[in-house]
């Protein structure tokens, strides 16, 4: 008579724990959080995951490499639709990796630098983008020897050795001024973004090189230094009100500065685009739906997320992402917030 055991067709976590001579909880906690168990009870739990047939799933195979199935998406406004879009980028490219993002909010008053310090821990996660631009890679990889790889989504980095997934803001610029120019604008004005922000830069750049290329003087253009909010649109009315010559239309850096803008001049009974017409950039959920429809220049943010993190993919593999396949081009959204210049 046979009185060997019949053999298990799908063995559990109890055969691994017994196999390995350790607890269920040790077994769960050395497949999804590796950095919390000694290395030998990880070997051993890696062999019994082996010897018994466990299916091996990606936390296994994360046991294997010493990685902990996480990376780290540094933003510095969650409640931003901007920055949320990005988000979704990165989490479907993750998904297929079975890779967890962990979403850290670094302008939260609760964000101190210790803890911010330690999501850059290898043991904390296996990689991370960073989506705030105000952040200094230098100095962080200065003061983080052992941080994990790194990228950047929508920002640039001062660091050039690390990845970054960006969009044309140079070009982006051209198309908002451009259609300002079409439609028979000559005296246009700015709001830009911070100037020591590359991305705000950039467009204050590419405003002043379209408006040189129609043989429009740039530097003689009104511009007006924001930070790519609300209120930075409404200072920036007040400030339009009292030009004794106005611009007939405005390019404004950001969507959000564009609502503040025309919000103001709303309110001092100054119409869009009847008196002046407004471009924004972003194209955010709600740039279609404000009063008036706002025309504006269009990120691909989902598109910006997803290259980031198949940069990010690329440095877990062991592999540098190609440094042609970081830019990705904008387009323009003509809605009902620009019309012709009237005569």
């Amino acid at each position: 008579m046979n009185t060997s055991k019949p053999h298990k067709s799908n063995p559990t976590v109890q055969d691994v724990a017994r196999e390995a001579k350790v607890s269920t909880a040790t077994v769960s906690r050395a497949l999804s959080s590796p950095q919390r168990v000694t290395e030998d009870t990880r070997r051993r739990v890696l062999e019994a995951v082996e010897k018994t047939g466990y299916i091996l799933n990606h936390a296994a195979r994360n046991l294997r490499r010493q990685q902990t199935g996480t990376i780290v998406a540094l933003v510095p406004d969650i409640g931003n639709s901007h920055f949320s879009n990005v988000l979704q980028g990165i989490e479907s490219v993750c998904a297929e990796r079975d890779l967890k993002v962990l979403i850290a909010d670094t302008r939260k008053p609760s964000m101190s630098q210790m803890k911010l310090n330690d999501y850059f821990s290898k043991n904390n996660c296996d990689g991370i983008v960073t989506l705030d631009g105000h952040l200094s890679i230098a100095e962080i990889k200065a003061s983080n020897p052992k941080l994990p790889p790194m990228v950047t989504a929508g920002e640039w980095s001062d660091d050039p050795r690390v990845p970054i997934a960006v969009i044309n803001n140079l070009l982006g610029a051209n198309l908002a001024v451009a259609h300002l120019l079409q439609l028979g604008h000559r005296r246009i004005g700015h709001v830009s973004g911070l100037f020591s922000h590359k991305p705000g830069q950039d467009r204050l750049d590419g405003f002043r090189a379209t408006l040189q290329a129609a043989e429009i003087d740039p530097f003689n253009a009104w511009v007006f230094e924001g930070d790519y909010t609300l209120e930075t649109g409404q200072a920036a009315a007040e400030a339009w009100l009292k030009l004794s010559e106005r611009p007939t239309a405005v390019f404004c850096a950001s969507d959000r500065t564009a609502f503040g803008f025309v919000s103001a001049l709303h309110e001092a009974g100054i119409r869009v685009p009847e008196d002046v017409s407004v471009v924004g950039f972003d194209d955010i959920d709600i740039a279609g739906h404000f009063v008036p429809s706002l025309t504006t220049v269009h990120q691909p943010r989902r598109a910006i997320g997803a290259l980031a993190a198949r940069h990010l993919l690329s440095l877990l593999d062991g592999k540098q992402p190609d440094e042609r396949d970081f830019q990705l081009d904008p387009w323009l959204v003509v809605r009902k917030s620009t019309a012709p210049v009237e005569s």
